[in-house]
């Protein structure tokens, strides 16, 4: 869990420097920012979505996906947190808890994350999570600087995720193919691309409730596959 620890304390020493910008930043500027954000998450999105081998069985997970998360609310799951945490700590920050489900799912989706914590788990080799630590605290420290001290927050749920992944990696790294990780990477692509959107506030897409998808993915590539 080498990686994985780096990249939660990536994000928080990140973070960290973000506030401290954050002061000497007006509110015109941190928009600004944030805006830059949202269209630079979109392209990453975009990239990541064209890496997938076949857009039906993306198209059926996120239809799937939706259909679970709309049903076990995990988006308003993942605000109640939030806003459990603002309450605690925010000091009355009302951006606490968007900051903090924004970094979340930025930090969490995508292939790198899964990917990087089974070779972490298998071998030892941590060196996709220190790209990744390198990416997150990049977006932590720019994160936190338009959005406050909710990002930090989001170390939390990334250490747990890929915590998981790590000591569950000898189980789960022989059931996934090479098809299967770029369906997932793909499909974790449209996620990010809609956090980008969402970030824009030219949308308000929950993507929160689409995340099963990324877990419904290996089925219904084998389904295909049969």
């Amino acid at each position: 869990m080498t990686g994985t620890i780096i990249n939660a304390a990536a994000i928080i020493g990140a973070g960290l420097i973000g506030l401290a910008l954050r002061k000497g930043i007006p509110d015109h500027i941190s928009r600004t920012m944030q805006d830059g954000l949202g269209l630079l998450i979109i392209i990453i999105g975009v990239q990541y979505g064209l890496q997938g081998d076949n857009l039906a069985i993306i198209g059926l997970s996120l239809a799937f996906g939706a259909a679970i998360g709309e049903w076990r609310q995990w988006e308003a799951r993942l605000e109640r947190w939030g806003e459990k945490l603002q309450n605690r700590f925010g000091n009355g920050n009302s951006s606490f808890a968007r900051g903090f489900v924004s970094a979340t799912l930025l930090f969490c989706i995508g292939a790198m994350a899964v990917v990087g914590s089974l070779e972490d788990g298998l071998t030892g080799n941590y060196q996709i999570l220190l790209v990744k630590s390198l990416l997150d605290g990049i977006f932590s420290m720019l994160f936190a600087a338009s959005m406050g001290v909710g990002v930090l927050f989001s170390a939390i749920p990334v250490f747990l995720y890929q915590g998981a992944i790590s000591l569950g990696a000898g189980f789960l790294k022989p059931l996934l193919s090479d098809i299967m990780l770029n369906n997932i990477t793909a499909l974790g692509g449209v996620l990010i691309a809609g956090l980008g959107l969402n970030l824009l506030g030219i949308t308000r897409i929950r993507v929160a409730n689409l995340l099963p998808g990324l877990l419904l993915v290996p089925f219904i590539t084998l389904l295909f596959q049969m």
